[in-house]
């Protein structure tokens, strides 16, 4: 009879015994998936790319992070993180390729490869400060995305014949984009051309007007040119005199001054350099379509192409002719 209980024992023992092995196992074996996948994820090996010097504009003080900690900063300071995932993506891409075109010989800053200044590099804001300026319920959500788009694009860079291209990007096109020689004049890249991008008239926000009265006006341009002269009794003294590719303004007319369309944009400080200039009554009145240089990737063209279905890689080569994505 002890024989026979004895026996029970062990078989309810061993029936409550083999599922926890079991599970046990299981999870092991999940885990340790998990953990390779992390790895990989974590440790992208980006060897004398690995780490970025970033230079703090404010401070002058130098910080050095990880590349893919860096663009963390970038992608949530340059992009919303409203946007669509594909968008965020191919800004994530754009902005590692931009970095590397840096530290690749083509610094700015004698002992940064990069600043955190919009105007002339990436913006850049730190984890903590970003937080902070989303609402507390979007805060997470948020920044799952922006880890997403950087963690889902290791190692991916554009290139134009192997090299990584000089990845310029701008918030709204107002519907085309321009070649960098149209905007900066000096060389051609054979990547920055001019293409077409719908969607974009959705994005109402990235329009804008400035009025100045015409004593206004007279007084900014004379800071930079002080032989301007013009008489608004007069016809045509006001005349675009030509387009870019990408529809805007290369030279215009303006009393007796040929101007280029970059330059009033940087006088008055226009968001964009495709607009219209009217004269009403004693009032000048800009309506500017866009925002930013217009060279290069536009954001909210992104966006669109993402809403539409596209991908980050068909965004990417969309704006950047004849590129390819690469591992670096």
């Amino acid at each position: 009879m002890r024989k026979i209980l004895l026996y029970i024992l062990c078989m309810v023992f061993l029936c409550f015994l083999i599922p926890i092995l079991f599970t046990q196992k299981k999870q092991l074996k999940e885990e340790k998936t998990d953990n390779k996948i992390e790895e990989k994820i974590e440790n992208y090996n980006y060897g004398q790319y690995n780490r970025v010097k970033l230079l703090h504009t404010k401070t002058e003080e130098i910080e050095e992070l990880e590349l893919d900690n860096y663009l963390l900063g970038v992608v949530s300071s340059e992009m919303p993180a409203s946007f669509e995932q594909e968008a965020l993506k191919a800004q994530a891409v754009v902005a590692r390729t931009y970095t590397i075109y840096k530290i690749t010989g083509n610094k700015k800053h004698e002992n940064a490869d990069i600043c955190d200044n919009s105007a002339c590099c990436q913006a850049w804001i730190s984890k903590e400060d970003r937080l902070n300026k989303w609402n507390e319920g979007e805060r997470e959500t948020n920044w799952a995305k922006i880890e997403e788009a950087v963690n889902s694009t290791k190692g991916k860079i554009v290139t134009y014949e192997g090299k990584p291209i000089n990845a310029f990007f701008h918030s709204n096109s107002g519907g085309i984009t321009d070649t960098a020689t149209a905007v900066w004049g000096g060389n051609n890249y054979p990547y920055l051309q001019a293409v077409i991008t719908s969607g974009e008239d959705s994005y109402s926000q990235y329009n804008s007007e400035m009025i100045l009265t015409k004593d206004e006006f007279i007084n900014k341009i004379k800071k930079y040119h002080n032989n301007f002269k013009i008489d608004f009794s007069l016809e045509n003294q006001i005349e675009i005199l030509e387009y870019t590719d990408g529809e805007r303004i290369k030279t215009i007319k303006i009393g007796n001054l040929n101007l280029s369309g970059v330059e009033i944009r940087s006088i008055f400080g226009l968001k964009s350099a495709k607009f219209e200039i009217n004269v009403e009554g004693e009032n000048i009145k800009f309506s500017v379509i866009g925002y930013g240089h217009g060279v290069g990737m536009s954001q909210t063209g992104a966006d669109s192409m993402a809403k539409q279905g596209s991908n980050y890689e068909e965004i990417i080569k969309h704006f950047y002719t004849g590129v390819e994505i690469t591992n670096i």
